[in-house]
């Protein structure tokens, strides 16, 4: 994997230089800049895109919500960790809704962090059980509203697509898909940008929502 750059956006001082001390030290990580609000990341990024951020969400003058909003509508290539003391299964269900690619407590062990750094690199996602969670506890919601898996009515998935689909969210990355079915990796690419395209979502994340949505996972 090539090397990566991340950029911090955290107000509290501390708990930002103690996690870029961290995320300095992890090998495959070649630069690290932090921000202390959301205002202060868009600039960065205005001068070099990051491949990664580390987002906290309650930050002043622009919080994590409004930046993650504003960072997916202009940059979909970067890829947004959110980091939270809080895990309300709602909350996150909305921030994979906009299209985070992973969510952490501030409390993760580093193992995890570096783990997640390079999962939305490889993979464009990072499952974790809090998102598993909320993802089937969101799923749920809508299917005792509507009475069923919330299907998309005008969306039908071949048997090929479904299969990639299920492979993608056991965290498989295109290459490993790409040998289990004796495909190319270029194949896999084209097989989910298809997929993407025919359900309107703009990343990784939002195929696995998908499938949880849709009742392919339970």
């Amino acid at each position: 994997m090539s090397q990566i750059k991340v950029y911090i956006a955290d107000d509290q001082t501390l708990f930002r230089k103690g996690m870029g001390r961290l995320v300095r030290s992890f090998p495959n990580v070649s630069e690290v800049r932090e921000a202390c609000n959301g205002k202060e990341l868009l600039d960065l990024i205005k001068e070099e895109e990051p491949d990664v951020i580390l987002m906290d969400l309650e930050m002043p003058v622009m919080d994590g919500i409004e930046a993650t909003e504003k960072v997916i509508n202009r940059y979909p290539d970067i890829k947004i960790v959110v980091l939270s003391m809080h895990d309300t299964q709602q909350h996150i269900f909305y921030l994979m809704e906009l299209g985070a690619h992973a969510f952490l407590l501030k409390n993760a062990e580093p193992e995890e962090v570096q783990e997640a750094i390079l999962s939305v690199m490889k993979n464009d996602f990072y499952q974790n059980e809090i998102v598993v969670n909320a993802l089937r506890k969101g799923a749920m919601d809508k299917k005792k509203a509507e009475g069923r898996p919330v299907f998309q009515s005008n969306v039908t998935l071949t048997d090929r697509e479904a299969e990639i689909l299920l492979l993608i969210c056991r965290e498989l990355t295109m290459k490993e898909i790409g040998e289990k079915l004796s495909l190319s990796e270029k194949t896999i690419h084209n097989h989910r940008a298809r997929m993407m395209d025919k359900l309107g979502v703009r990343n990784t994340v939002g195929l696995v929502k998908f499938a949880y949505d849709a009742g392919l996972i339970e």
